[in-house]
């Protein structure tokens, strides 16, 4: 076992009770009130510099060992889902209908030990901050961080960031150059049509039977308007309209999670979604307002950074345990935003065989802290020698 690796095994138990405190009592995107005093309690004891409420309930924790003036930016995220967990262990969540099912709260434990680590051994030579970033679940943490002047209050060169994934092997750590996850767009269409009741629908203009209408012709984007090259995925998720059988509808609400691989098949099927949602409204005769979230980031690894991370975590875990290329997903990651800003590169390490992010049954595998305990502490020793 690397000797890195093995020094921070001995505080595993450690990071086992902080990650089973905050799976225990999980807060949804911008709500980690408890989750933030609770991670900034631990690390003011650790001597470092922490600064609460940035991007309204984000933790940045800085550190500083010698006299040089290089600095990075390691990043996890806090915030749970609105998932009710069926996993039965000692440490399941106590707050019904939500839960860390995404495994913010091993990332969160795997930063706190690699942070008691490094406040303890200082072999590095510069700053590193501890990014605690909420809202991730919702994109949003990122970009409130940033216009909360993360970057201008905490200076940095690079950013690094790293995330669970089960269906990988577990401990492995996976590594891509370039594009790696998907933009996301969450949208919301409204049509306006005109109510009647059930037995007379001549009287009405149904925007159940527009919006009905709006949802197949919107399949039709991606599989006869992007490249089988490129990937893209358009879905509905939520159709929302009325309460009674005998009765038509006011208004029909779509929810849309509009997800895209590169900038230019993103602007295509946006345009899609805006003509064909247009053109669809024209033919039944409702109305129409499409109301546009965040604007969506693909997450773009820094190809010198993710080569140089790679080798780094070879020689922690031994090269058969690192994978480059790794693979790339159609889910979105917030940490896209920082990667519009500075360089760097966001990892993979294997959940193993376990049910997916997201899903009741999913829990974070404890082995893993040290692992990812100790990429973090080798970054920060190499960045900052």
């Amino acid at each position: 076992m690397n000797p890195l690796i093995e020094a921070l095994s001995v505080t595993q138990g450690d990071m086992k009770v902080w990650r089973h405190h905050m799976h225990r009592h999980p807060e949804l995107a911008f709500e980690e009130h408890e989750t933030a005093r609770y991670i900034a309690d631990l690390l003011r004891g650790w001597g470092y510099e922490v600064t609460e409420g940035i991007g309204k309930t984000g933790v940045v924790a800085s550190l500083r060992a010698g006299d040089g003036d290089k600095a990075i930016g390691l990043r996890a995220d806090t915030d749970a889902l609105a998932v009710q967990e069926m996993v039965d262990s000692d440490h399941k969540s106590t707050v019904p209908g939500k839960s860390h099912t995404c495994g913010h709260d091993g990332h969160s434990a795997m930063l706190l030990g690699a942070a008691e680590y490094l406040a303890r051994t200082r072999n590095f030579n510069g700053t590193v901050h501890l990014i605690f970033q909420p809202a991730e679940e919702v994109m949003g943490g990122a970009p409130a961080m940033i216009a909360d002047g993360l970057f201008e209050r905490f200076p940095m060169e690079r950013v690094f960031g790293m995330h669970n994934m089960p269906s990988l092997e577990r401990g492995k750590l996976y590594f891509t150059a370039g594009p790696v996850m998907a933009a996301v767009d969450n949208w919301e269409i409204e049509l306006g049509g005109k109510g009647s009741h059930g037995s007379m629908p001549e009287k009405s203009i149904d925007p159940v039977v527009a919006g009905a209408s709006l949802v197949m012709a919107l399949q039709t984007i991606v599989s006869r308007n992007v490249a089988a090259k490129d990937a893209a995925v358009v879905s509905v998720g939520a159709f929302l309209a009325g309460d009674a059988g005998n009765v038509i509808p006011q208004t029909a609400i779509l929810r849309l999670s509009i997800r895209t691989s590169s900038p230019e098949t993103r602007k295509l099927v946006l345009g899609k979604v805006r003509s064909i949602t247009a053109a669809q409204a024209a033919s039944f005769a409702v109305s129409h307002e499409i109301r546009e979230g965040a604007p969506g980031a693909v997450l773009v690894n820094d190809p010198a950074q993710t080569a140089e991370c790679a080798q780094l975590a070879g020689a922690l875990v031994g090269e058969d345990q690192v994978v480059m290329p790794g693979p790339t997903f159609m889910g979105s990651e917030d940490f896209a935003y920082y990667a519009q800003h500075k360089p760097g590169t966001y990892c993979f390490i294997g959940n193993g065989d376990t049910p997916m992010v997201h899903h009741p049954m999913y829990d974070f595998d404890d082995r893993n802290l040290p692992i990812g305990a100790a990429y973090w502490v080798a970054v920060t020793e190499h960045y900052l020698k």
